[in-house]
């Protein structure tokens, strides 16, 4: 999987924003979609003892100039983050900053915190595992607008705890802070206020529960917000923004776990977790998932190159038994409309 992201301009296509009549500067790191290629190196050992939620170490990374082909040099903070990714993982996730006066006049002028993903294990198939996750952030845009901004990137990295000093190439991407994702929307972030899931806007509640189905994730709540930001966008209207795709059934890496919470025995098994809503309102978002079907399928063949053949083919197969699921009256009423929470 090394060589993944090349030629990646070409499965990228039917995503690229249209840049034309733009200069560089006016470039933010979201407008694009072609892979940043950046260099990395630290102990990870030392990045697990030295850093915490709250706690940061000065570092730097390169950043490959897209015109010139030359590297950049630009001073962050960093640390890890996570929780269970965090323990059960070889590579930590990572959240990054990068110093404001490094950042002004390059792309992450206005998105200087990110998260960072990375793969969680050097097997084979981890990177194919990140690509996933990737895609799952891809396939919410055209069903809602209120999503975090995503960009590829290839890693060069260099562990300072290998005594090898080998160069290894990760795919990861990064993820948009969620304080920018309410300023895009002059909102805000509702943190750590427990909010019940009959509170969100209905259409977004709904369009958002479908999407979880389809993926098959159920390790998410609106009341802990748990893999789940608040967006509180006037005085009477929150939604929700999901995050965390990689518990899922459409991922379904080697290290996923059900969460206790459900009756479920694996995450591939589908279980609708939303409230139940007006059954006109859930029909009409039914109907928009079909409509939106086409769109999806192109942004997953779009990434085809990206995985291998069968998680490619088994991350397409899972996505068309959802399918199945809204074509079918008798199966929609039983998984959905009966299923739903009271």
């Amino acid at each position: 999987m090394k060589s993944l992201l090349y030629g990646i301009g070409t499965c990228l296509g039917l995503l690229l924003f249209q840049l034309n009549g733009y200069s560089q500067e006016e470039f933010d790191l979201f407008s694009d979609q072609e892979p940043l290629e950046i260099k990395m190196k630290f102990s990870i050992k030392e990045l697990r003892k030295q850093t915490n939620d709250s706690t940061y170490m000065d570092h730097y990374l390169q950043l490959k100039n897209e015109e010139t082909g030359e590297w950049e040099s630009l001073d962050i903070e960093m640390r890890v983050r996570g929780n269970f990714r965090l323990e059960n993982c070889f590579y930590p996730p990572l959240r990054v900053k990068v110093k404001k006066k490094q950042a002004k006049g390059t792309i992450f002028d206005g998105n200087r915190n990110l998260k960072l993903v990375i793969p969680c294990t050097r097997s084979n198939g981890a990177d194919s595992d990140v690509v996933k996750e990737y895609l799952c952030y891809k396939l919410f845009e055209p069903i809602t607008p209120y999503t975090f901004q995503t960009r590829l990137v290839k890693v060069y990295f260099e562990n300072e705890d290998d005594k090898k000093d080998e160069v290894e190439e990760l795919v990861g991407f990064f993820i948009e802070d969620d304080d920018n994702v309410a300023d895009r929307f002059g909102g805000e972030i509702l943190e750590g206020k427990k909010i019940v899931g009959t509170l969100l806007e209905d259409s977004a509640a709904v369009r958002h529960d479908y999407f979880q189905l389809m993926i098959g994730n159920t390790d998410w709540s609106t009341m802990f917000q748990h893999n789940m930001k608040i967006l509180k966008l006037d005085s009477k209207t929150v939604v929700p923004l999901a995050y965390d795709f990689d518990m899922t059934g459409i991922v379904n890496p080697p290290y996923s776990q059900v969460s206790n919470l459900v009756d479920i025995e694996h995450v591939t098994e589908r279980l609708y977790r939303g409230y139940c809503r007006e059954e006109s309102l859930m029909q009409a978002i039914r109907q928009e998932f079909l409509e939106l079907e086409p769109e999806i399928w192109a942004r997953v063949e779009a990434h085809e190159g990206m995985m291998d053949k069968p998680d490619y083919r088994n991350f397409s197969n899972y996505l068309q038994e959802f399918f199945n699921i809204l074509e079918d009256d008798r199966i929609f009423e039983s998984q959905i409309l009966m299923d739903c929470r009271k």
